[in-house]
């Protein structure tokens, strides 16, 4: 099958967490023989921050990691003929972050004939903190919408797209994200995050940097988009603020810590149950311990206690830090059972399942 992707960015990760899923999905595409492509737009704002940031060399670990993804990715200038950029495609996925006039383009080439199936990509909370913005986007020549969890596939359904929308959770490449080949001494806590605009600076010093102190546990940030006041924060709480790394050097900056820690965003928390972030697939896929500031797993996608352990509040993430630096024993059985659930369930070679069969319905049901 010949498939294409319009997204944001393949190549950048700066603040953009589905260049981490999109990677592992296109590439255990190419594995199984598919032609793919990565189309993103010239003068896109994640890889302009990030060579900002870190220069042509920020892009060193992710060509290092993802050498079968250097034919795939492909840049288009504004005004570029969609139907040029389509070609020949049999999938063409359209993700959120994309403008609407090329979202609305699309669409339009659909409905004009074209011979693909289209499928638009949610993996934001804009459908429910901005729903005015995401009703915009032109979807009515579009096949299907994949929402990245069933609260959002909900919303969409309200918005008529029932038997229309599935729902495709991230997950872990885990080809590239997996526990080190020789163990070594592991210290402290590792937290790799963005500050995330204000909606988690309350969670984050209850869950995260006051814990830490607490238990005597030293704890290295990395991220970006840190505003002055955030970074008097961490500094308060003695955290060493390493600044952005790649993601793809995110395994090796696991491998030397004894535990992370996910801190869900108040959107996903209050509004949106069931969605983690794609870093706590990754975590678990990589055999860190860790541990959770309350989140409703609505979908029962983990085993709470077994997989990772939860914390209700900043005294309980004390008393679980200080365990995991004192108990070796417990550490390796957290992380040996959320390893086995990401491989059993959750990794990208998953969800490529899922998508080829949600793309065999909407094939099946055109050709009825």
């Amino acid at each position: 099958m010949r498939i294409v992707y319009f997204t944001h960015s393949l190549l950048s990760c700066w603040n953009h967490g589905n260049a981490h899923f999109l990677r592992g999905v296109l590439r255990e595409l190419k594995a199984r023989g598919h032609q793919v492509r990565s189309l993103e737009p010239s003068g896109a704002w994640s890889l302009a921050n990030l060579r900002a940031d870190a220069g042509d060399e920020g892009l060193a670990a992710y060509r290092a990691a993802y050498p079968d993804l250097a034919d795939v990715t492909h840049e288009y200038a504004p005004g570029n003929d969609v139907e040029e950029l389509v070609g020949d495609a049999d999938l063409v996925i359209v993700h959120e972050w994309n403008e609407p006039a090329l979202v609305a383009a699309v669409g339009a080439l659909r409905k004009a004939g074209g011979r693909f199936t289209l499928l638009f990509h949610d993996t934001h909370h804009r459908a429910v903190s901005e729903p005015d913005a995401m009703r915009a986007y032109d979807l009515t020549g579009y096949d299907g919408v994949l929402a990245f969890g069933e609260t959002l596939s909900e919303v969409y359904r309200r918005w008529g797209w029932d038997g229309r929308v599935w729902t495709w959770h991230e997950a872990a490449d885990t080809r590239h994200f997996r526990p080190p080949v020789v163990e070594q001494e592991r210290q402290g806590l590792v937290w790799i995050g963005n500050w995330g605009d204000g909606e988690r600076s309350t969670e984050l010093e209850e869950y995260l940097f006051r814990p830490a102190r607490d238990a005597g546990l030293p704890l290295t940030v990395h991220g970006v988009r840190y505003p002055a006041e955030a970074l008097a924060t961490l500094a308060r709480y003695g955290v060493d603020f390493a600044g952005w790394a790649p993601n793809a050097s995110a395994p090796e900056l696991l491998a030397h810590s004894l535990a992370t820690v996910h801190v869900p965003r108040r959107f996903y928390r209050e509004t949106l149950p069931g969605i983690p972030t794609i870093r706590v697939f990754e975590a678990l896929a990589c055999g860190i311990p860790l541990v959770s500031a309350p989140w409703d797993d609505a979908e029962h996608l983990f085993t709470a206690g077994e997989d990772f352990l939860v914390a209700r509040d900043g005294a309980e993430m004390t008393r679980h830090l200080t365990a995991l630096r004192d108990d070796p024993a417990l550490r390796e059985r957290l992380a040996a059972h959320g390893l086995a659930t990401i491989r059993a369930r959750h990794s990208c070679a998953h969800r490529v399942d899922e998508l080829l069969g949600i793309v065999a319905t909407i094939t099946n049901r055109v050709d009825a």
